[in-house]
């Protein structure tokens, strides 16, 4: 069985079991968190489609992204998560997917959907099967210790990380996903920052503009703001995908869980980070 190390274990969150759990009910009760643990709901999950995550480490990042795994509990149990970051490491293929085996976290193991993860290889045509795009990257990884803290063992994974991110490749990569998971009961998670290392008023204006265009869930007004405005959103390519994705699905609507940047936890708002978590609901 091939096993996934974590790479930013100790870095990016606590490398101790327990030490990891105390911070992730930190970041649920943060002022900038959801400020309560979550409660599982048991059953599938009835609306959300899927979530738009901060990838960050924990004390950054971590109460906003608290946000959308709050509702994820509450809505339901999903079967497997798909899970697309984009690859800040530039190894491996343009689009990578890992197809078997178990990716592991100091909380424990998750098995890849191995089926789901071969259909949408096969239904894509640009994903390739590649390791190596994902032995370093942290964007996927990140994500996982909270759906373990919340599911424990209940689900499996399909890890995906995109080194090109064009709208043309994020419209074939979701509308595969759509199609392979329209009778499953899964969620696609976006994992991405938004504006990098710029003073707090610029990412805020920055930033309202990437994420007005996600609310309206329109992949192609994402793509052309990011690249007018030059928005150094890290994820643009796996948020178009989602976006894609939900569209193919009769997706409802998003909403804007939690805004919330660096600057907000360290006060050193000259060069901030922005953090959003957006919930896209089922049709």
């Amino acid at each position: 069985m091939k096993v996934r190390r974590a790479a930013v274990a100790g870095y990016f969150y606590e490398a101790d079991p327990e030490d990891l759990r105390r911070r992730i009910e930190w970041c649920f009760r943060h002022t900038l968190g959801p400020g309560r643990l979550p409660s599982i709901r048991e059953g599938r999950v009835e609306k959300v489609l899927g979530l738009v995550s901060p990838h960050a480490g924990y004390m950054y990042s971590g109460p906003v992204a608290a946000h959308g795994y709050l509702l994820l509990a509450e809505d339901g149990v999903p079967d497997t998560v798909i899970i697309i970051g984009p690859n800040h490491t530039g190894l491996g293929s343009g689009i990578a997917i890992m197809t078997e085996g178990e990716w592991e976290t100091p909380l424990g193991r998750v098995p890849i959907d191995t089926e789901l993860a071969m259909e949408i290889v096969k239904k894509s045509g640009v994903v390739d099967i590649d390791e190596l795009a994902h032995i370093r990257e942290h964007s996927v990884e990140v994500q996982i210790p909270f759906l373990q803290y919340i599911y424990g063992s209940r689900f499996k994974i399909v890890p995906i990380t995109m080194l090109i991110q064009t709208l043309e490749v994020a419209r074939e990569l979701g509308n595969a996903i759509a199609d392979c998971i329209a009778d499953r009961n899964v969620i696609v998670i976006a994992s991405t920052d938004f504006t990098h290392y710029e003073p707090q008023q610029v990412a805020e204006r920055k930033d309202k503009l990437a994420i007005d265009a996600i609310l309206k869930l329109s992949a192609e007004e994402l793509y052309r703001v990011v690249h007018a405005e030059d928005i150094s959103m890290c994820g643009y390519g796996p948020t178009m995908t989602l976006l894609v994705a939900a569209r193919r699905l009769g997706a409802k609507g998003a909403t804007l869980l939690k805004y919330a940047t660096s600057g907000d936890i360290t006060g050193d708002y000259g060069a901030v980070v922005g953090y959003a978590s957006i919930a896209v609901w089922r049709k």
